[in-house]
């Protein structure tokens, strides 16, 4: 079996992933996809409550388009290129070293976190940005569709095939 496959989105972009597992449940098979390049995501900084207080914001699509070519040649100073792929925007490159200084935890909305690491600022009209890498890699779970794509799974399929991801973790640990 091949170990790279392309992802496409309803848009026509691609995504190259690494497949990193396979799970077969009711002779569908399953795959545990991992980008070939690293994933990336552009927040904007915002004041916050206090003078000294700076709070990280998802931007929307809009203002993505308006920032990225700028994003674009920041990062290709340190010999990134930012890439528009599917699901993701992802950079190729080798990524600096980590940095622990250079960590920042954002708190999602299901009391959870995750932790980034920032790869660069900029400004754009004065206001700042910030690119940076998820220190856990992005994952992605697909199977092969009728007309031969692969395509992610719908959070019904997700939920579905949950126990038995579960089951393959725990025997592939089992292994090591």
């Amino acid at each position: 079996m091949e170990s790279t496959i392309i992802l496409t989105d309803e848009t026509g972009k691609t995504l190259p992933c690494n497949i990193e597992a396979t799970i077969a449940v009711d002779d569908v098979e399953y795959f545990l996809l991992q980008p070939v390049d690293n994933s990336v995501q552009i927040f904007a900084w915002e004041q916050g409550e206090d003078e000294d207080d700076e709070i990280l914001v998802d931007i929307e699509e809009e203002e993505l388009e308006t920032v990225f070519s700028t994003a674009q040649a920041v990062l290709s100073e340190q010999n990134l290129k930012l890439k528009r792929t599917a699901y993701a925007l992802t950079v190729e490159g080798e990524l600096p070293e980590f940095d622990e200084d250079e960590v920042f935890t954002v708190d999602l909305d299901d009391e959870s976190f995750e932790e980034y690491q920032e790869l660069a600022k900029f400004l754009y009209e004065e206001q700042p940005y910030s690119v940076f890498t998820a220190l856990d890699p992005l994952m992605f779970f697909a199977k092969l569709s009728p007309s031969g794509a692969y395509e992610l799974l719908s959070q019904e399929e997700l939920e579905m095939i949950q126990p038995y991801i579960e089951e393959h973790m725990i025997d592939d640990e089992e292994e090591d």
